[in-house]
């Protein structure tokens, strides 16, 4: 099954750091054994006739599954194959792994479906992507990507040397491709990853040609070291059911003298050719679509786990309650119409290519950094001193006390036990280290929010909402005239 060989293949000779200890066995690790368990039925789908058709498509020719976000979208069922492949994955996790390769694999797949317009830019990128893009699909390579610079002085940038040196940069060309030093953050699924897509999301200038890249990094590069965070993972899944299947881990990658082959440098050297393949909408919006599916299934979870909460304790009949309730289902809906919009009114790039409409998604995005925040909060309020007062652990119910257990944390609608796993589920979305780790996820993996609005508004198209506002204007004053007011 695919879900094994994925397993097996990370025993490749990567270089991962857990809490100063270099990780030798990620499948039987505590900090991974979950997760990648949980990765393992995910890609276990697609060998299963029931449901490979939910999350793959058949490769033409052929008699094998590709997951689709391979898929590039030439019609609108391509596009909508494409959307619930996303769905399909997001709902098995309930929205909790936000970086299931699906992400940077539609980076891949949308650089892939734009390649010709992109060679004209780049004589040679059609060629390395379509190497690339097919080597991935046909081995189910998982990938996510890096972008984000260390943060160590946030008011300087590449002029001072201190910054530059440590940012991820070329420090030598040679016949077999270029070698970097520097680091990146922050690769979500690192661990466990085949390869990084790598660039910067840093506005280059062209005096920074040594910085100016886009890669494909194996992640068992010789010098590449992965340093993951403090893991969140739990090995009691009653008592933490989503640390137990869903710390998808963050790290930094130290690249210390790394040797990037020719064939994976898709861009080198040249910032305004960076920038403009870092703009490409085919990609952004391939991409960031999956982006927009996945928080449809997060925010139905968290939903979902709310109203449970206010039924078990027997609060849902309060108005105020009620009002609270209403806006988590606004979010849902607002968060689908997005979606349903950017499919509806995708439109035909140059490629030939179906791609969503991205402003939607932009809006989705945007918003979002906001709506799961608040999400959480309701469900903090709704929940409120119960979360403090649910016992160490499910297996208190099984002690000497059983019978007093089972009296005092009785709910409303559901017996004392299930109530206190919901609590503990609950708890495991906004007090563990985990849940806390997902709402500052939310409202930065797209970036700044601020910049994000302001972004929207500088790319917008102002005049055709100012111009009927003048037009009413010049109107209302030839009236006047006419009138001798």
């Amino acid at each position: 099954m695919r879900g094994e060989r994925f397993i097996k293949s990370l025993n490749d000779g990567r270089t991962v750091w857990l809490g100063g200890n270099k990780v030798t066995h990620l499948d039987t690790h505590p900090a991974f054994r979950g997760t990648l368990s949980t990765i393992r039925g995910l890609f276990d789908s697609l060998d299963d006739p029931e449901l490979r058709d939910q999350v793959g498509y058949r490769i033409k020719g052929r008699e094998a599954y590709a997951h689709s976000s391979f898929l590039v979208p030439y019609t609108p069922e391509q596009l909508a194959k494409r959307s619930q492949s996303f769905a399909f994955w997001s709902k098995q996790c309930n929205g909790m792994m936000s970086r299931l390769s699906d992400y940077a694999r539609s980076f891949i797949t949308g650089w892939y479906a734009a390649r010709h317009e992109l060679d004209r830019l780049e004589p040679g990128f059609a060629q390395k992507i379509t190497a690339y893009y097919e080597t991935a699909r046909d081995n189910d390579l998982f990938l996510t990507t890096a972008i984000i610079d260390p943060q160590i002085d946030r008011s300087s940038g590449l002029d001072d040397n201190r910054i530059a040196s440590r940012f991820l940069h070329v420090v030598r060309e040679t016949s077999e491709g270029i070698v970097v030093r520097g680091a990146k953050m922050i690769a979500t699924g690192a661990p466990y990853t085949h390869d990084f897509v790598i660039f910067s999301f840093l506005k280059l200038e062209q005096a920074h040609r040594e910085h100016a890249h886009v890669l494909i990094v194996p992640a068992n590069s010789a010098g590449l070291h992965i340093v993951c965070r403090q893991s969140y993972a739990s090995d009691k899944a009653h008592d933490a059911p989503l640390s137990a299947r869903y710390d998808e881990m963050d790290a930094v990658l130290f690249f210390d003298n790394v040797l990037i082959p020719w064939e994976r440098v898709l861009m080198y050297g040249d910032a305004d050719k960076v920038m403009a393949l870092r703009a490409n909408t085919t990609a952004n919006a391939l991409a960031f679509h999956q982006n927009v599916v996945r928080y449809v299934a997060k925010l139905e979870f968290i939903t979902g786990v709310t109203f449970a909460v206010a039924e078990a304790i027997g609060v849902g009949g309060f108005l105020h309650i009620q009002e609270k309730l209403g806006e988590l289902l606004t979010q849902i809906d607002t968060m689908k119409a997005l979606v349903i919009a950017s499919e509806a009114q995708a439109k035909y790039d140059e490629n030939g290519v179906l791609v969503p409409e991205l402003s939607y998604i932009n809006t989705a995005r945007n918003i979002g950094t906001k709506f799961y925040p608040r999400a959480v909060e309701i469900l903090q309020q709704i929940g409120g001193g119960g979360f403090v007062q649910v016992p160490s652990s499910i297996e208190d119910f099984y002690g000497t006390i059983s019978e007093l257990m089972s009296e005092y944390f009785e709910g409303a609608t559901v017996s004392a036990e299930k109530k206190v796993q919901l609590f503990k589920l609950a708890w495991d979305l906004v007090g563990s280290p985990l849940g806390s780790r997902h709402e500052l996820y939310e409202r930065f993996y797209a970036g700044d929010p601020v910049r994000g609005f302001a972004n929207q508004y500088l790319t917008h198209d102002k005049e055709s909402l100012t111009a009927p506002i003048w037009k009413l204007i010049k109107e209302s004053a030839k009236r006047g005239a006419a009138n001798g007011s």
